[in-house]
């Protein structure tokens, strides 16, 4: 079985089915306890995420009914095996009972560590295919179809964030591999997505003065400083305004001009 929540909430069965429960609010109770497998999640939390600061009298009552709903739904749909107890009830809460890798984003995020723990090994290669699979398990937002509280927000925004990290990172090993030319497209792509991100703008940068394009090197520095100046009212960092200067006056090749 498995729990994918990056991108649209669905349960994928062992035969390949998807099923997705039909009442917003179980989807999103079910969605809260997935973040958290394997822990109590307290009846409190979920009021919390369901109703906010202002729940009705009855909502102690209505979630018992959600999780009524989506026990039945495990065991009338057959997607637990005969005897597995997916969701059980443990003071003050409730527990989903999953392994790690039954959960999507559980998977994500140790496969990001990995992908990390080998760059500071000095293995990028096996890194970049362990932060490809993390990046792979993406179909969309985390929770696109759902709604969502505070306590999935704040979920919402660590994953994120930790996507933009193993982006990062896969950046990094293909740099250390020598594959610097080839994170242009996507470098583009991610100076787009996230124009704030002076780390992305400069790596950008960097790459394209290593593979000789210095004109296109000082125009992606220069949409940099103008997006940072019309957002912030800021400069790029020093280090940046340092890249720029390196492109603009690039060290000799000693090793061709003596070769000639």
């Amino acid at each position: 079985m498995r729990f994918n929540l990056i991108g649209p909430f669905e349960i994928v069965a062992d035969d390949g089915r998807t099923y997705v429960p039909s009442t917003p609010k179980v989807c999103q109770a079910l969605a809260l306890l997935l973040t958290r497998p394997n822990e109590i999640v307290t009846a409190d939390a979920l009021i919390q995420e369901l109703w906010g600061q202002k729940p009705p009298r009855s909502a102690l009552t209505t979630l018992q009914t959600y999780i009524y709903h989506a026990r039945r739904m495990f065991v009338s749909e057959e997607l637990a095996p005969a005897g597995r107890m997916l969701l059980v009830t443990r003071a003050p809460g409730y527990v989903v009972q999953v392994d790690d890798d039954e959960v999507d984003i559980k998977v994500f995020e140790r496969l990001v560590a990995r992908g990390h723990a080998e760059l500071q090994d000095g293995d990028p290669e096996t890194a970049v295919v362990h932060l490809n699979q993390a990046l792979g398990l993406w179909r969309g937002p985390v929770l696109s179809s759902i709604p969502s509280g505070d306590l999935l927000a704040g979920s919402i925004a660590h994953l994120d964030e930790l996507r933009i990290r193993a982006l990062e990172l896969r950046i990094e090993g293909q740099g250390r591999l020598g594959r610097q030319r080839e994170s242009i497209p996507e470098l583009r792509l991610l100076v787009h997505a996230y124009p704030l991100n002076e780390w992305f703008h400069g790596q950008l940068i960097s790459a394209l003065h290593s593979a000789g394009r210095r004109a296109e090197a000082l125009k992606a520095y220069q949409n940099l400083y103008r997006i940072l100046d019309e957002e912030l009212g800021l400069e790029p960092s020093p280090e940046l305004q340092r890249l720029q200067q390196d492109v603009l006056n690039p060290e000799p090749d000693y090793r061709a001009m003596t070769a000639g």
